[in-house]
């Protein structure tokens, strides 16, 4: 470990070399303060324009990052009375480079973000600021709009179903959703983001996108978003028509079956699975001989569903009960998750169980994957105070590069070893007296549990001792912000639920707002004398980070502060993943019951578990992509030809080809094998009926079974030819393209949400590959490449039969027009070469027969009465 550490004294480690290379730009910046100082508002306001004349002529912006930045920082100084640290100045650079700065909390990651975000839009490409929630979005976006504004840009707030843009202080403008992206820089979640996209691609007409280009996002809590959130795809959904009544049913049985004798159940997969003494218990109320039975096999979904959710999925941790919802509960932010719902029928299970209205399952309409939509922007970079454990998957998913960004002031707090207890019991007293002890010497203390139900048990104990605290967690969103903003008041106690991604400073002393100076000095003396902030964990989370984050609310900034968990060998953690060695420490220890020790190899132990625990979700997270990519790649294509179509493009040629490829088809499956008596001709007259109306020479049995079938061919696509010309000529040829793109856009749309659900079975049941050998992500890429080939069959199909359906009414009024007859062993260059009134024969037309000049009508009701 010395030989470590004197080689990191004499090489130093890839951080410190990198921030050092940065170290003559952050020069440079500073050495244009004295002149940007002197400038009036006037001028620094015209300085935008001079930077983008400077772009128009060639220049880059690395090039002009030096004076940009200069030109904020004094911006943010006289319009906010705050003046960017040197670090904080790295920071932005970092952002620019398109890589994650890990900056500690305290440190101003919100101001950093106006320099990169300032630079970038100067190109007008327009920039993304990605928050966790809506609160953040609209604060910073006001808060940070000042700045803009004041350099003459423009700023877009993106909050659920309403869209701003910034006025002044204090003044939000409501606007339409496309006027917030044309701002210079938009402010919003990262799925507001994500859903307009989705929804761009299900537009009818491009008048009704509203996201513009994806050139350069920078996403705030960069590990909360990127990987925490990413392991749930966004999904527009439709509901669909699966029996509701079903669900209840299950439901009412699942309380009935007891673990371990029907069934089992997996904790880290969240599954369970039927035993054979529960499979026949359900068979027996059922009333049915075999539950697996490809008739029954549906209501082992329901069962299988209805199980997890009595024994697996916690009321007050994964979800919480409001207005007769069930609503989702981030695991790592303690937030709800609006408008999210658990996949696969497990969320109308949940709703049964808690007896509320069964909302139905739905049709996926459109998804994408957090993962995938960030990777469509030319530049992303993000920001957060924990990223460097999560560095490895920063850059196998998204290549970033993960930089730790040095703090402005040293960091002086300290990080007591864990203080570990037989049970959970002994460790809820300890943690109470602890939070006692300290608020009797009027230090604050910030209590971190890792869901809802255990800081509501945490609470109902502090009430028991009278001990004054505020509760903050996913039920009491709406005072989050003035709950934190107190929390350093001397003497306070606040129990959280994750403090991932709150986005507010806890300030020693608490809010300065509205309060005389000296009032709030003597306030933060205390908090100060005391020693700080102090943060209580009341057992460790499942991803180092989360912990990390928790530590990370005190000490900003160069205050003292004290952080220490209180671990118990019942938590979860320690339970599901600790295994038996940490069971032997404990027997080796002689922990007794309420007595707390401190051991390393337990910790140590502790933190490996943590580590497990990542690399797992990892795996998942990249499972997760790695299905999503097979998708991607064809959305990609998907989208790529709605946005032709939407977009106004010539797709008269495509349209010629799908209908000439649809009829070729159709024959060539028709007109096979060596004995012409087998060929299905009724069949294809049949197919080719519902595509054109044909003539009735070329709808003739004889002349088709004398005729080769090339030759057939040659003929149909010349008449095909004739009638889609006077389709066009009788229409015009703007209506004509208007038809075409109404009937291929439906097409497309309708066969995609098919196609995406079809995929979604797939990758369910895709896992049963493994038990032939077989690797389930290869056998998803050749299934799936298979099923999205028959995508296109199907979309080029419906195309074909829809162009020309009401055909026969588009072409009641076109001229008579001449088909070319089907000859007997004619070279195809003399059919394609037949004037038309050469191909026209005198053959009695029967009058209940086709007209022969196109129309689809009976020769009776057509051109009889004209002979």
């Amino acid at each position: 470990m010395a030989l470590l550490k004197n080689i990191s004294k004499i090489f130093g480690n890839s951080d410190e070399k990198a921030i050092k290379t940065l170290q003559p730009i952050v020069d440079e910046i500073n050495t244009f303060e004295k002149a940007i100082k002197s400038l009036p508002d006037s001028e620094l306001y015209s300085k935008t324009i001079e930077f983008r004349s400077r772009l128009e002529s060639g220049e880059d912006l690395d090039s002009i990052l030096p004076e940009a930045f200069a030109v904020v920082r004094e911006t943010a100084f006289r319009v906010l009375g705050q003046r960017h640290y040197d670090v904080q100045l790295i920071g932005g650079i970092v952002l620019h480079q398109g890589k994650i700065a890990e900056m500690r909390t305290g440190e101003g990651k919100t101001l950093v973000a106006t320099l990169p975000a300032y630079l970038n839009s100067l190109r007008g490409d327009g920039v993304h600021v990605v928050t966790v929630n809506d609160y953040l979005a609209k604060r910073d976006a006001e808060w940070m709009g000042q700045i803009y504004t004041q350099l003459g840009l423009t700023v877009g707030v993106l909050q659920n179903n309403e869209a701003y843009v910034f006025k002044g202080p204090g003044e939000l403008e409501s606007v339409h959703r496309l006027q917030a992206y044309q701002a210079d820089i938009t402010y919003g979640t990262n799925n507001e983001f994500g859903f307009d996209f989705l929804r761009d691609n299900m537009a009818e007409s491009s008048a009704f996108k509203v996201q513009n280009q994806r050139s350069f996002a920078i996403v705030d809590e960069v590990d909360n978003i990127l990987i925490d959130e990413a392991r749930t795809p966004l999904i527009i959904s439709g509901p669909s028509q699966q029996n509701p009544n079903e669900y209840v049913k299950f439901a009412k049985i699942a309380p009935s079956l007891h673990e371990d004798d029907d069934y089992t159940v997996d904790e880290k997969l969240r599954a369970v699975s039927l035993t054979g003494t529960g499979i026949g218990k359900i068979e027996k109320l059922l009333g049915v001989e075999n539950l697996y039975d490809p008739e029954y096999f549906g209501q082992v979904h329901y069962l299988e569903n209805a199980v997890r959710a009595q024994v697996v999925y916690q009321r007050d941790r994964d979800y919480v009960v409001r207005s007769g919802q069930v609503l989702i509960v981030d695991e790592f932010t303690g937030r709800i998750m609006e408008g999210r719902r658990f996949s696969d029928g497990m969320h109308q299970a949940l709703e049964a169980k808690e007896k509320v209205n069964i909302q139905r399952e739905s049709i996926t309409y459109a998804t994408i994957t957090l993962q995938n939509y960030f990777r469509l922007y030319d530049k992303l970079s993000g920001m957060t105070g924990t990223a460097v454990t999560e560095s490895e998957e920063f850059w196998k998913i998204y290549q970033l590069e993960v930089l730790s960004i040095p703090t402005n002031k040293p960091i002086d707090r300290t990080d007591l070893g864990d203080l570990i207890f037989l049970d959970q019991h002994s460790k809820y007293q300890a943690v109470v007296s602890e939070i006692s002890s300290r608020i009797a010497k009027n230090q604050p203390v910030l209590v971190g549990t890792t869901d809802i139900d255990k800081s509501e048990l945490i609470s109902k104990l502090l009430k028991r001792e009278g001990i004054k605290h505020e509760v903050l967690n996913a039920k009491q969103h709406d005072r989050e912000a003035s709950i934190i903003a107190q929390a350093g008041r001397p003497g306070s106690v606040t129990v959280a639920t994750n403090m991932a991604g709150r986005g507010t400073d806890i300030v020693l002393g608490g809010s300065k707002e509205g309060e005389e100076d000296l009032e709030w000095e003597s306030r933060n003396k205390t908090v100060l004398d005391a020693g700080g902030l102090c943060i209580i964990g009341t057992e460790r989370h499942e991803a180092r980070r989360i912990d990390n984050q928790l530590r990370g609310r005190s000490g900003r900034q160069g205050d003292p502060g004290e952080t220490r968990f209180f671990v118990g060998l019942d938590d979860d953690l320690v339970r599901r993943f600790g295994g038996d060695r940490i069971k032997s420490i404990m027997d080796w220890a002689g922990l007794d019951d309420g007595s707390p020790i401190e051991n390393k190899m337990i910790s140590k132990s502790i933190e490996n578990a943590q580590v497990k625990v990542e690399a797992f979700h990892f795996d998942m997270r990249k499972h997760l992509v790695e299905y999503d990519d097979v998708v991607n790649t064809q959305r990609d294509l998907i989208y790529g030809q709605r946005e032709k179509v939407i977009n106004g493009a010539e797709i008269s040629d495509q349209i010629r080809e799908m209908l000439q490829a649809e009829c070729v088809a159709i024959i060539e499956n028709s007109m096979t094998g060596p004995r012409r008596e087998e060929w299905d001709v009724d069949g294809m007259l049949s197919a080719l009926s519902s595509l054109i109306p044909l003539t009735s020479e070329l709808s003739d049995r004889e002349n088709i079974l004398s005729t080769e079938s090339q030759y057939y061919i040659d003929s149909i696509l010349n008449y095909l030819d004739s009638i889609y010309l006077s389709f066009e000529d009788n229409l015009g040829h703007e209506n004509a393209r208007e038809i075409e793109r109404f009937f291929m856009l439906r097409s497309i749309d309708n066969n995609w949400v098919q196609h995406l659900t079809g995929m979604e079975n797939l990758r369910q049941g895709i896992g049963l590959q493994a038990v032939g050998q077989r690797d389930p992500l290869v056998m998803y890429r050749k299934e799936g490449h298979q099923m999205f080939r028959t995508l296109q069959e199907r979309i080029q199909s419906d195309v074909a039969h829809s162009l020309f359906k009401g055909g026969t009414e588009v072409l009641d009024s076109q001229k008579r027009i001449s088909k070319p007859k089907v000859t007997k062993n004619v070279r195809p260059d003399a059919v394609n070469n037949q004037s038309a009134s050469s191909s026209v024969t005198s053959k009695k037309i029967g009058r209940n027969q086709p007209c022969p000049c196109g129309s689809g009508k009976k020769y009776k009701r057509c051109c009889a009465s004209a002979a």
